[in-house]
């Protein structure tokens, strides 16, 4: 199985977005599987407030395991990191216009209404494995 698939499964079967991403990347850098499913538990959901997608954040925290240098404490060790993350945004956003959570959803998951709209309309079975799968292939690219 692909990795793209792999994340996309790991999604269908109950992780979070974010966890799908970087549990099925961050083993490739030395992160433990169960360390990744913590690590990226609260960022789901644009981080519960249906901002910044949380395959999106997964990914970016991928690219950190993979681009950031020992001094990364320092401007100079995340540079790499920052180039990468922007070169991911902006080959989300061609394919989705957009990297935030409720614009993608069209309804903000951070509200009780919008929650139930989203849970109403099956978003969560059928537009997010599409974003995971789309990180993961951006992923794949960039890595």
């Amino acid at each position: 199985m692909s990795k793209v698939d792999e994340a996309v499964e790991c999604f269908c079967n109950g992780a979070a977005c974010s966890q799908a991403v970087l549990a099925t990347y961050g083993e490739r850098f030395g992160l433990a599987r169960e360390h990744a499913l913590k690590l990226a538990s609260g960022f789901a959901g644009g981080m519960r407030l249906g901002e910044t997608c949380g395959a999106v954040t997964g990914a970016f925290m991928v690219l950190g395991l993979k681009y950031a240098k020992g001094n990364c404490d320092k401007l100079d060790g995340r540079t790499d990191v920052y180039a990468a993350s922007l070169d991911f945004v902006a080959r989300f956003g061609q394919r989705n216009n957009v990297v935030v959570c409720k614009d993608l959803l069209g309804c903000d998951i951070s509200t009780p209404e919008g929650l139930q709209k989203a849970t109403k309309e099956g978003l969560f079975r059928t537009l997010c494995p599409k974003l995971v799968r789309d990180a993961a292939e951006i992923l794949e690219q960039i890595l």
